[in-house]
């Protein structure tokens, strides 16, 4: 795909440049005060930051954080601009985009209001390319636009996967709800060798099976559509689970009861947690014959540390392959950081559901919106 290039955007001395980045990260309360808990995503915006600044432009970031309702103290981006001051020291961050709801309506008005003062735009921001935003497809119909470093990356990656992945192609899938990624799931139905599901969404598989799933997490109405995937595609569902009573609390502050390991039925009374451990073993099977892999997902209920030991183990088998892989989504890249991994995978991805929809669909708006600036250009 042929995407504008900042180099396409001409001598950038004194100019200002507006660059979407994703810098929605994740905070925490210290001492009463609103903190960055993770800069991975800020960390991985500096490169399209100094590759502007050295080539002189006078570099204005803006982003959305969380989704509030309006104006919220709580998503300030306050915390991102402190640790951006250390980290790029005089480059303006603008307030939180989804403060303003004209943001998500894609309101011409508002992608007026950002474009104004100044001479060009860069889309950085790969996690929000998927969505039709003022700051995402507004912005490029109104200055000289390109692609940014990081969203050149992730889609030279990822297209590694639509165009000619080597084989055996091997997908890990997992997280909640199948609905979720069932588009997804039809699609690499057609493009892999092998899909091993984990996850909740795991169950809604299982009870296709007519096996029994408890109080586990199930979409019933989606499983018909599972039953025609596994008639088209070789899926790997896990053959032992962790479960715990449905009626002891979980998360990650909960210091209870450790689960229990049963097989593919999960008893009543009781909910699937995680994947258990032949089912980490036989998947690391998959894993260890495959050349090219995608995993998106956790295999379990990964904040909590009892349920995390799934999720764990996969993060292991990837980064322990020599396979030509790509990991996307929160849980599955902060699975391979804290086991010290991040570094052991060919693209650790700063888009969850963007990378879901450009595997899919193999386009996204803002990536067309960035084409189609480039054809306006004189």
């Amino acid at each position: 795909m042929e995407l504008p290039r900042i180099e396409d955007l001409g001598d950038l001395r004194g100019r200002r440049v507006l660059v979407r980045a994703d810098l929605n990260v994740p905070l925490a309360v210290e001492r009463g005060e609103w903190v960055v808990a993770d800069d991975f995503r800020i960390r991985a915006a500096l490169p399209t930051v100094e590759f502007l600044r050295t080539r002189g432009a006078d570099v204005t970031l803006c982003s959305h954080l969380g989704r509030p309702k309006g104006i919220d103290a709580r998503y300030s981006m306050a915390p991102v601009a402190k640790v951006l001051e250390q980290l790029a020291p005089g480059v303006e961050v603008l307030e939180n985009l989804r403060f303003d709801p004209r943001e998500t309506a894609n309101d011409p008005s508002f992608a007026q209001e950002l474009a104004h003062g100044h001479d060009a735009f860069v889309l950085d921001a790969f996690g929000s390319a998927h969505r039709a935003h003022a700051s995402v497809v507004g912005v490029p119909a109104l200055l000289p636009s390109a692609a940014g470093l990081t969203l050149l990356d992730e889609v030279e990656h990822l297209s590694v996967l639509l165009e000619d992945p080597p084989r055996p192609y091997v997908a890990i899938v997992g997280g909640a709800k199948v609905s979720d990624k069932l588009g997804l799931l039809t699609a690499l139905a057609e493009r892999v060798d092998a899909v091993l599901v984990g996850g909740a969404m795991a169950f809604t598989f299982l009870l296709a099976l007519g096996h029994e799933v408890g109080d586990s997490l199930v979409e019933e109405d989606h499983v018909e559509a599972c039953r025609a995937l596994m008639d088209r595609a070789t899926i790997h569902l896990p053959e032992d689970l962790v479960v715990l009573e449905s009626t002891e609390p979980v998360g990650a502050e909960v210091h209870g009861p450790a689960g229990r390991v049963v097989g593919r039925d999960v008893p009543r009374g009781t909910r699937g947690l995680d994947v258990g451990p032949r089912t980490v073993e036989r998947f690391g099977e998959v894993i260890l014959g495959a050349r090219s892999i995608l995993w998106n997902g956790p295999m379990g209920l990964f904040e909590d540390p009892r349920f995390a030991v799934g999720t764990t183990g996969i993060a292991r088998a990837v980064a322990g392959s020599s396979a030509y892989s790509v990991v996307g989504g929160g849980d599955s890249a902060r699975a391979l950081r804290e086991a010290g991994l991040a570094d052991q995978v060919s693209h650790l991805s700063t888009g969850g559901g963007a990378s879901l929809e450009f595997l899919e669909h193999g386009d996204l708006p803002g990536l067309a919106a960035l084409r189609q600036a480039a054809e306006r250009r004189p």
